[in-house]
């Protein structure tokens, strides 16, 4: 193929076929669409948004009902192309140019134009190559049918890696022989397509007994990106105060010598729930706390709730609502179940022990303690159920529902940055009062 035909509306399907786009090497990705997903005429784009992070950027097309579309890969340069058929061009589809951030990790700009007469053309100029993940999603929640376009790296993210850029001045050596060395180490997060990074190069360092070692606390913001969690009166949304309080905790914990703090995600987009569950396998942390912010129809309900795993059944029916609730997180923040490795989904089947959910329990009563001091409590006791992000077989792990972000009074709460240090330090008063007690658990 002439690589000087890179204007949008230059490679001619009509002309070009599968077969010769293959024979010449380049890499042709189709998603088949099923009778289900068939073409309505008459589609209509209904929003544009866009999620640049490191891990990975997302595209998103929101749409009247769904539509047929084909992409491919194009290199020398870099560039992904996508194929929408049953549309025209529009004002929302142009907005997606500007929507192209500079600081975009993996693309550099955006090219929309009328490809054939029921044809647009996306080419997306990137910064590298990538591995794009392209699925429908049927409408769930606000959204009506999403077209989701993932660019993922060609090789996967390693959270080793970015636990040791966040530690400042400790080498990549001394967090790796720093970590409990009798847990297996979990696998790198990747979806299909993906390959696993290599081994960190590392030279040896002194070694440090595990008494010695930091604690390493997973903290895990919910929602983020596509998924905005519950909206509050004023329309403060659960994933930006959430964030805010982990990134407070984080500090805390990382002022202290002996401990140590790793985000599921430091910034707004999109993780699915078994990839944190990995994530937080993969850093060998020894505690995962999970922060979020309620809504109930009853704008009165109020009160900080704290949750462990049951493997039996909910402690209430408030919690099994919940946890129905939380564990939709995938479906509305936007999974293609089928992309992401299997290593990672399966961290969902495993149950876990019931030394895991007593350490949980133990851990959840301190932090409960503590946050009944800034806020009346909605249950007074850890309840538990089902959440699909507490389900590490090997770490003791928790979910904080801070308060009701529906309540008026609770959400004028949520919203001051001075009230997410607050809660912070309370969530750390309960763990330092839980260490101060178990202090075997970073050895365990």
């Amino acid at each position: 193929m002439d690589r000087s035909t890179e204007n949008t509306s230059s490679i001619d399907h009509r002309r070009i076929t599968r077969r010769q786009i293959l024979g010449t090497g380049i890499a042709m990705l189709s998603l088949p669409v099923t009778s289900k997903f068939a073409q309505a005429a008459g589609s209509q784009i209904l929003a544009v948004r866009t999620w640049p992070a490191d891990e990975y950027t997302r595209v998103t097309l929101e749409l009247s009902s769904p539509i047929k579309h084909e992409h491919f890969t194009l290199d020398g340069p870099d560039r992904l192309v996508v194929d929408l058929q049953g549309l025209s061009m529009s004002e929302a589809l142009n907005s997606l140019i500007s929507k192209i951030k500079p600081n975009d990790p993996y693309i550099a700009r955006v090219r929309v134009a009328q490809n054939r007469a029921d044809v647009v053309r996306l080419v997306m100029d990137l910064k590298q190559g990538v591995v794009p993940q392209v699925f429908t999603l049927k409408p769930v929640g606000n959204y009506k049918y999403r077209l989701v376009l993932d660019l993922y790296p060609k090789v996967a993210k390693d959270p080793l890696v970015a636990l040791a850029q966040q530690s400042g001045d400790d080498p990549l050596a001394g967090i790796l022989n720093q970590i409990n060395s009798n847990r297996p180490t979990a696998a790198v997060p990747k979806v299909q397509g993906q390959v696993a990074p290599q081994p960190p190069q590392i030279a040896t360092a002194p070694s440090r007994s595990n008494a010695n070692r930091p604690i390493l606390i997973a903290i895990d913001p919910g929602h983020g990106g596509e998924d905005p969690g519950a909206i509050g009166p004023r329309g403060t949304r659960e994933k930006d105060v959430v964030l805010s309080i982990g990134r407070q905790l984080r500090d805390v914990i990382n002022s202290r010598p002996n401990m140590r703090a790793y985000m599921t995600r430091d910034a707004d987009f999109f993780v699915p729930l078994g990839v944190r569950v990995q994530k937080a396998r993969r850093v060998k942390a020894d505690i995962f706390v999970s922060i979020h912010a309620d809504a109930f129809s009853n704008p009165n309900a109020r009160g900080t709730s704290v949750f462990a795993l049951s493997r039996k059944g909910a402690s209430s029916a408030a919690a099994s609502y919940l946890a129905k609730k939380e564990n939709a997180a995938d479906a509305i923040g936007g999974l293609d179940i089928g992309a992401h490795d299997r290593n990672t989904a399966s961290v969902l089947l495993d149950m876990s022990t019931n030394a895991q959910i007593n350490d949980s329990l133990k851990i959840g009563h301190r932090v409960l303690d503590a946050l009944s001091r800034i806020n009346g409590l909605q249950s007074r006791r850890v309840e538990q159920a089902g959440f699909a992000v507490l389900k590490a077989p090997d770490i003791p792990s928790i979910l904080i529902e801070v308060a009701f972000i529906s309540n008026p009074q609770e959400e004028n709460f949520l919203r001051s940055t001075d009230n997410h240090r607050v809660v912070a330090n309370a969530i750390m008063t309960g763990l330092d009062g839980y260490l101060a007690t178990n202090p075997a658990l970073a050895r365990s």
